[in-house]
């Protein structure tokens, strides 16, 4: 049992960024406090941060500063031990680990990269880095260019090798193993290593993650970017050099090319683009203009004038040389790259025996509920009962980056509304990795469903003198279209409001989704992750001054979403006074909601009215309300009215860096949910897996 794992690698390359990615969203689940450390990084500070550690540092916000993460770069170490400073070496990096080990529950050791001639001495030092940590090591290796038996004896004369150096030994992954034979080097590794509790695990190679951007291209050769810096994220899935004229040479375009091609060849770059257009032929990464030569001014002119262009890069050497070192372009897993990502989290997840590594080799604990813990709870429970959503807005970037994340994932099924030709030009734009077959994408005038949604509508809202001509119009509005799609049938649910007001969002559904028979008003909550466990607020978005009843049926409502989210109620209806002790008409409707919900629904444990402090510390709660069953651990908090709930949300999340989760609407007969419009990709997802949840419990 560890609090720590040591990742030591066999060879360079060997994919350490998908494992490291998967290991730290494996242990946030169970506690916040996760460090990173690698005891020697390649580069010096001052030439740039580390790509490993900068990954986790970045994705995960883990609350650390870079200098808390390393002992040493590459050449201080080689000139230490050059100098015979080795124990000086090895003090260096425990008092850096220990200072580290002060601060976290679980330490993430990350070996260095084997780039060097020395390859075989650095496998040394990290073995005996490791062990004079205590920390039990995990060998990870590469599956490239292998067969079983190969990387089997390399995992066993590695494993050996570690034993020997007094090294605690948790298992071996296999990375980038060749897709069909996963299972043959399984075979070959249980054979080869026969103890029973070590984690072996293969996962397999995967093409988008060996494929770099062209960012990481740029950045290696030091190239100019002319044109498309807004879409470097693109993957280049293959090199193609250009040298043949226009009709031959766009016989050999493949999708997401990269075409290397002199800077001169103001043929080559417009045919290129117009083939990017073009539904008969490939879309293409971009264009890599060599020699030094870049667009004559007429040509650029024609450039400058085009929206949307792809990445078009120069760079100083010629056309061989730059195809050379193209070559040698090597892909990492980073932050800005949210789909490599999300696809390392979803083949860790597949390939690497989780429960083992938790159950097993870790003896981190955990520390209520943590904001992972309680985000992977929410994937897990909307996968049980797989969802269909819709999602009106297809025209928003960060709505189809949700989408291949959520489609790629399995989480949900998906509808985006909107132009089809348009939705599928903007995925391929933006690099997205998202199969047709993936998600539906329905444009609401042409829908086979417009006709019937529309007299739908007229008979539903006739009496408040909807007409034929009316509802045609209403229909073509995709909120309107959307929402009568979760009132049909066709959908379980609806998230919009990235590029739409609030009450352009759920009007539709006021209208004609309503609440459900027992709740007389709508209204929200938001999830509070805060970092050992998550709470519940409401209303912070909907009801401006709710009258005493209204109060009473937010209270209940809000238990019940807590509940249905894996939540124990325990209800504080907040005010400026707790207990008996104040007087006043805002304190006595909260004294009066209370009362309400109480005779409402008995079952509850709430408790009001009561301060904020006297709902969450068990010191002031014992001393204004002694033997309270809610005051000092509170999970549900009611605020009196929306201006006090929308700046207290607000003031917690920004003064606690909180993960707030919502707003998510309650009480309707089936959910539609509202987004900021200043919200982000991880914001719509966490809506629609929340969504998605809600309707499980329509």
């Amino acid at each position: 049992m560890s609090n720590s794992i040591f990742l030591a690698t066999t060879d360079v390359y060997s994919g350490k960024s998908l494992v490291s990615v998967g290991i730290t969203e494996l242990i946030l689940r169970r506690t916040n406090k996760v460090g990173v450390f690698r005891p020697v990084i390649t580069r010096a500070p001052e030439e740039g941060r580390d790509k490993n550690i900068d990954l986790l540092l970045t994705h995960f916000r883990l609350p650390l500063d870079y200098e808390e993460t390393f002992a040493f770069s590459q050449r201080e170490a080689d000139e230490l031990i050059a100098h015979g400073g080795y124990d000086t070496f090895l003090d260096r990096i425990i008092e850096k680990y220990k200072a580290l080990e002060r601060k976290c529950d679980f330490i993430l050791c990350i070996g260095s990269d084997l780039e060097g001639d020395g390859s075989v001495f650095e496998f040394d030092i990290n073995a005996d880095v490791a062990r004079n940590l205590g920390c039990p090591v995990l060998i990870v290796t590469s599956g490239v260019g292998r067969d079983p038996d190969a990387i089997a004896n390399t995992v066993r004369s590695t494993h050996d090798t570690l034993l020997e150096r007094g090294s605690h030994l948790l298992g071996a992954i296999v990375n980038r193993a060749d897709p069909p034979a996963v299972n043959d080097i399984r075979l070959a590794l249980q054979e080869a290593l026969p103890e029973n509790n070590l984690l072996l695990s293969v996962i397999p190679a995967n093409l988008v993650l060996s494929r770099p951007t062209v960012a990481e291209i740029a950045e290696h050769l030091d190239a100019e970017v002319l044109y498309g810096g807004t879409h470097l994220d693109k993957l280049a899935y293959q090199y193609l050099v250009i040298a043949m004229q226009v009709h031959n040479f766009l016989l050999h375009l493949t999708e997401n090319s990269l075409l290397i091609t002199p800077g001169d060849r103001s043929d080559v770059i417009l045919s290129a683009l117009q083939a990017h257009q073009s539904k008969h032929y490939p879309q293409i990464a971009g264009m890599v203009l060599t020699g030094g030569l870049k667009p004559a001014p007429a040509v650029a002119r024609l450039l400058d004038g085009l929206p949307d262009l792809v990445p078009i890069l120069s760079v100083e050497t010629n056309t061989f040389d730059t195809a050379t070192r193209m070559a040698a372009v090597r892909s990492y897993i980073t932050s800005e790259n949210r789909a490599k990502i999300a696809l390392s989290l979803e083949l860790f997840e597949e390939f690497v025996d989780t429960r083992a590594l938790l159950s097993q080799v870790l003896a981190v604990q955990p520390r209520g509920i943590t904001p992972k813990m309680f985000l992977y709870n929410l994937v897990q429970q909307a996968r049980s009962d797989r969802k269909h959503i819709v999602l009106p807005e297809g025209n928003d970037e960060r709505i189809l980056r949700a989408a291949e994340v959520l489609a790629n994932r399995d989480i949900v099924d998906l509808t985006i509304l909107g132009n089809p030709t348009e939705i599928w030009s903007s995925i391929q734009r933006l690099g997205l990795q998202i199969d047709p077959g993936q998600v539906q994408v329905v444009e609401p005038a042409h829908s086979p469903w417009f006709q019937d949604f529309a007299e739908t509508l007229v008979e539903l809202r006739k009496h408040k003198g909807v007409n034929m001509d009316m509802a045609t119009d209403l229909m073509c509005d995709v909120s309107y279209f959307g929402t009568m799609m979760v009132y049909k049938g066709l959908a379980d649910g609806m998230v919009s409001g990235a590029a739409h007001t609030t009450q352009h969002t759920i009007r539709p559904a006021l209208q004609f989704v309503k609440t459900k028979p027992d709740v007389s008003v709508v209204s929200s909550v938001f999830f509070m992750a805060l970092p050992d466990k998550v709470l519940v607020y409401g209303d912070c978005a909907v009801v401006p001054n709710p009258t005493a009843p209204e109060l009473a049926a937010i209270a209940i409502s809000s238990a019940d979403t807590a509940r249905a989210f894996g939540i124990d109620p325990l209800v504080a209806m907040l005010s400026y006074s707790t207990g008996e002790s104040g007087q006043g008409a805002d304190v006595e409707r909260v004294r009066e909601a209370t009362l309400l919900a109480r005779q409402r629904r008995p079952d509850l444990k709430l408790e009001g009215p009561m301060q904020y402090d006297a709902a969450v510390d068990p010191e002031t709660a014992a001393k204004k309300l002694p033997g309270s069953a809610v005051a000092g651990r509170a999970t549900v908090f009611i605020f009196p009215d929306l201006n006090t709930g929308n700046n207290t949300y607000k003031a917690v999340q920004r003064e606690t860096g909180a993960i707030a989760i919502g707003p998510v609407l309650q009480g309707l007969n089936k959910p539609v949910n509202d987004l900021s419009r200043g919200c982000t990709v991880d914001d719509i997802i966490n809506t629609v897996v929340i969504t998605a949840i809600q309707s499980q419990h329509a």
